[in-house]
């Protein structure tokens, strides 16, 4: 069998081809323009991705089947009868709802994590559906006229390509209005944000065959992540991968029960036909690519290979340190208010050391994250990783001694990729076989993991507007 695979993601639309035994080829991938029309928004225009989907899928008409992997949280708002966008897509990353969440009580968070298992933060659904129906008068029309739709962009894609308004179970776990006890959507849940529920769409599993394309058929729909969970060969409680790309996501098998309440999240990982769903705890880094990108733009460096040339001790080592919260900090911590920290800076300080200092603050955050998810579920194996920065070598090291754990980056970089093929039926365990294994050599102490700790807390609620002028809780002192 050959699967076209479609990788919707945050900054670009792929195409690979995979074939039994694992073979991916990458045959087409286009970047899509990022809009920020105010500070703490990121949109995308639905018209564009949709193209996208179309061009790159029309490199891979040979594939038996296609399988199509979304952002996750990204959504929108269109027309039931016409297809046309009533909104852009609000980007998971997007953090406009963060102060219209801080005034609801602390009851409704609690029934919020109760529920869906999510807390009231503006990286989930639930809050951006809310603000398109408060703010877009051309939503509020479709409401009145009985032609709005509502979802996460998966749905709208199925709907405008195949005729199928529908989401998988994985995807409508990460909106903040599921049920994740019983798989269906909450009332309760979007009777708190104000989002009609008649308006979402039916909830299917993963691999429940979403019509055609061209005649050929689109047998799997699911979050990007969930789908690389899948491609990482996690099937058993407490496998665990981490994948770097726009922001870090680690995402470790829980098993067929709704895991205990911690840190991290619960969501669903799949749920495939006529099987119980599996669940997997989740928690991630807003900004991992997407800091290393920042990094680049301002010009600390310009290559790729200049990620792995250092010399010398770590950055933390020499007391510099930074912390990756440009959209704020996910997991554990949620604050949306956080900002971007580097401190320890001195004259002899240079581009190198700011650059290594961004390579290790992103997996010091990460590091967090490998910990949360060890305090309720046994994951003390070795973790898979994957994306961009698992290619840099001094990252999967440095990575490997914070955490302490075998750290193992497979061959192959098309995890997502592997996971749509395989839940669609294609053996691809023998593209995992070839791996590089990374064992902490104790080069990151607990002076390191406290000098991080304490630029953390520099950077916490840094933008509320109640945080108070270090000179001035002085003065009050």
């Amino acid at each position: 069998m050959r699967v076209a695979a479609i990788d919707q993601g945050t900054t670009s639309t792929r195409c690979l081809v995979v074939e039994d035994g694992g073979q991916a080829q990458t045959v087409a991938a286009i970047r899509h323009t990022q809009f920020h029309p105010a500070p703490g928004w990121v949109e995308h225009d639905p018209e564009e991705l949709l193209r996208n989907i179309v061009t790159v899928l029309k490199k891979g008409r040979s594939a038996d089947a296609i399988a199509i992997a979304n952002q996750g949280e990204s959504c929108l708002a269109w027309d039931a009868v016409t297809g046309e966008p009533l909104s852009r897509v609000i980007v998971w990353q997007d953090a406009r709802t963060a102060d219209v969440l801080a005034e609801l009580d602390a009851g409704a968070g609690a029934r919020s994590k109760a529920v869906s298992g999510l807390p009231l933060d503006p990286y989930f659904s639930a809050s951006k559906l809310a603000w398109l129906m408060r703010n877009v008068p051309a939503v509020k029309s479709a409401l009145s006229a009985g032609r709005l739709r509502l979802g996460t962009t998966d749905a709208f894609f199925l709907d405008r390509l195949c005729g199928s308004f529908s989401t998988d179970v994985a995807t409508a776990s990460r909106t903040g209005l599921l049920d994740l006890d019983r798989q269906v959507w909450s009332p309760e849940m979007c009777a708190l944000h104000g989002v009609p529920i008649e308006c979402l769409p039916p909830i299917a599993p993963v691999d429940a065959s979403f019509g055609f394309i061209g005649g050929t058929p689109v047998k799997v729909s699911i979050v990007d992540q969930q789908a690389a969970l899948y491609g990482h060969g996690c099937r058993r409680p407490g496998d665990c991968k981490i994948t770097f790309g726009t922001g870090a996501f680690l995402l470790a098998v829980a098993g067929s029960e709704r895991p205990l309440e911690g840190d991290l999240l619960p969501t669903v990982a799949w749920q495939r036909h006529h099987e119980r769903p599996v669940f997997a705890l989740e928690g991630g880094v807003y900004d991992a690519g997407a800091a290393i990108e920042w990094a680049r733009t301002i010009g600390l460096f310009s290559s790729v290979e200049e990620l792995d040339a250092f010399d010398g001790c770590s950055a933390l080592g020499r007391g510099i340190a930074f912390v990756p919260a440009l959209s704020g900090l996910a997991a554990p911590h949620w604050d949306r208010h956080a900002a971007p920290v580097f401190i320890g800076m001195d004259h002899a300080t240079d581009r190198r050391d700011m650059v290594r200092a961004v390579l290790e603050g992103i997996a010091m955050l990460t590091v967090g994250l490998i910990n949360a998810a060890a305090d309720v579920i046994h994951t003390e194996g070795a973790i898979s990783i994957d994306g961009g920065l698992s290619q840099s070598t001094y990252f999967a090291r440095f990575l490997a001694s914070a955490c302490e754990r075998r750290i193992i980056v497979p061959a192959t970089h098309e995890l997502t990729a592997l996971g749509l093929a395989e839940l669609c039926g294609v053996d691809t365990a023998a593209a995992r076989v070839a791996t590089s294994t990374y064992i902490p050599d104790g080069s990151v102490t607990t002076s390191h993991h406290e000098r991080f700790a304490r630029a953390l807390a520099c950077a916490r609620d840094w933008r509320s507007a109640s945080r108070k002028p270090a000179h001035q809780g002085l003065a009050e002192r």
